[in-house]
C-alpha cells in the first residue's frame, strides 16, 4: 500500500476534470492513501468545479499537498489553496481576477434573471475571496481589491502574498509514482 500519491492536474477546470480528479483520490482514499501531492498547471475554468474541487479537497481525511508547476490562474488558484503545504517552481505565475459570466450567442434577459445572474456572480466572488484570504492569512477585502484589479503573481510575490509558502523547482522523487490528469 501506499501512503502518498502524486496527481499531476494539468487541465482547464471543468466536469470532466473535476470528476477524475475526484474519482482518483477517492479511489484511493478506498485504498488506504492519506497524502496527495497535486501538482497543478491549469488556465482556470468553472467556478462551480473549481470551489467542489476545493471543498472536496479540504473535507476529507487526507493531508493535501500543491505544487504549482506552470501556471496557476483563476479558479485554479481556489484549488490551489487547497494544500495544506503549497509550493511553486521558480518560473511559474498565478493569476487571480474576478468572477465573469458569459453566454452563448444571443440571448434575451428579464431583469429577474439578470438580477439571479448578478447575485450568483456577488456570492462566488465572496466564496473565491474567502478561500483565499482565509488560506493567505489576508483580510478578504484585501482579496477582493487584487480580484477586481486582475492580479499576475509572480512565485516571489506569491510567496510575500502568502499564497505559497516555498519556491522549489523539485516535483517528483525519484521512483514515485505520478497518476496523470489531461
Amino acid at each position: 500500500m501506499q501512503d502518498q500519491i502524486t496527481i499531476r492536474f494539468i487541465a482547464e477546470v471543468n466536469q470532466q476534470s473535476a470528476n477524475a480528479l475526484i474519482g482518483i483520490i477517492e479511489n484511493k482514499l478506498r485504498e488506504g492513501v492519506k497524502k496527495f501531492k497535486i501538482l497543478i498547471s491549469s488556465p482556470g475554468g468553472t467556478v462551480f468545479h473549481g470551489i467542489s474541487i476545493y471543498n472536496f479537497l479540504k473535507g476529507i481525511p487526507a493531508e493535501i499537498e500543491t505544487h504549482n508547476f506552470g501556471t496557476v490562474d483563476s479558479i485554479a488558484s481556489v484549488i490551489f489553496c487547497a494544500g495544506s503545504k503549497r509550493y511553486s517552481v521558480s518560473n511559474a505565475r498565478f493569476l487571480i481576477h474576478s468572477v465573469a459570466w458569459g453566454t452563448p450567442g444571443p440571448a434575451r434577459f428579464e431583469e429577474k434573471q439578470l438580477k439571479e445572474q448578478i447575485k450568483g456572480l456577488e456570492i462566488d466572488r465572496e466564496n473565491i475571496a474567502k478561500i483565499i484570504a482565509e488560506n493567505c492569512k489576508k483580510k478578504k477585502n484585501e482579496v477582493e481589491k487584487i480580484m477586481f484589479e486582475g492580479t499576475t503573481f509572480t512565485p516571489e510575490q506569491a510567496k510575500k502574498f502568502g499564497l505559497i509558502d516555498e519556491i522549489k523547482d523539485s516535483l517528483i522523487l525519484e521512483g514515485e509514482n505520478v497518476i496523470g490528469i489531461g
